[in-house]
């Protein structure tokens, strides 16, 4: 497939970034808006971004982003959210972290805490929190997803039901307007919905590309966290859940 050099930079800027907006585009590439435009509905129409208002995201439609590339998307305000989530966690609690790079920046962010018992359906958590003799790790048992590390199916979530914790630190693929945690396989679901009903203060941390992002899968609704850390929630509606159900929304940028 062959890409112009500036469809080549446009699609490198979405894929570190999650999104690429037509005016700042057209600053740096120094071209009118509407060339832009044609630009992103030329990668539209190769499957290789998907437009919304004002830009376009990367990926196309509900294929789930390799891992790390997420990483990548975003990272600055992951950490800055996986700092935010480790101040509410005190030393000596019990908690859940499941799959996710948000999750995964909350562990790190948790690693000069003492006392602590983490349970989790992440290699990449268990691994990183192993080595911290203040830290006990307990990983769930099943299947091993070749893609993320993550641990999935039945015999997750039997596990994770023997346990009841004290926090839980979940992530979610996408976060509809109308408050549904979203994401793209059924048994991910099943393990977080599994430490949902197993935790007495329940944080959910997403950045604000989660806001334009869609999945197929229903994780739970927004309603039902204690607490939503972003770095920046622009959506009024978003907003008015949370007030409603009394849900603590902390922005990390403001």
């Amino acid at each position: 497939m062959f890409l112009s050099p500036r469809h080549s930079e446009i699609m490198h800027i979405a894929k570190e970034r999650g999104r690429v907006l037509v005016d700042e585009l057209a600053v740096q590439f120094a071209v009118t808006p509407q060339t832009i435009r044609k630009d992103l509905n030329d990668l539209c129409d190769q499957r290789l971004l998907s437009r919304i208002h004002g830009g376009a995201i990367f990926p196309s439609g509900i294929e789930n982003v390799e891992y790390e590339a997420r990483r990548k998307i975003a990272a600055e305000e992951k950490e800055a959210i996986g700092r935010a989530a480790a101040k509410l966690i005190p030393n000596n609690a019990s908690l859940f972290i499941n799959i996710g790079t948000t999750t995964e920046a909350v562990s790190t962010a948790l690693l000069d805490h003492s006392g602590l018992m983490v349970i989790t359906n992440n290699i990449n958590v268990a691994n990183r929190m192993r080595i911290y003799p203040s830290i006990e790790v307990v990983i769930a048992g099943g299947v091993v997803r070749g893609s993320d590390g993550g641990i999935v199916g039945e015999a997750a979530v039997d596990f994770i039901k023997q346990f009841k914790v004290d926090y839980a630190v979940i992530g979610a693929s996408a976060l509809d307007h109308d408050g549904a945690l979203l994401d793209f396989d059924l048994r991910e679901v099943k393990v977080a919905q599994a430490i949902i009903a197993n935790a007495r203060h329940i944080i959910l941390v997403s950045d604000r590309t989660k806001f334009e992002r869609t999945a197929p899968v229903r994780i739970a609704h927004l309603s039902q966290m204690d607490t939503f850390i972003t770095d920046r929630c622009a959506i009024p509606a978003i907003r008015d859940i949370c007030r409603e159900a009394k849900v603590e929304l902390i922005e990390t940028m403001g």
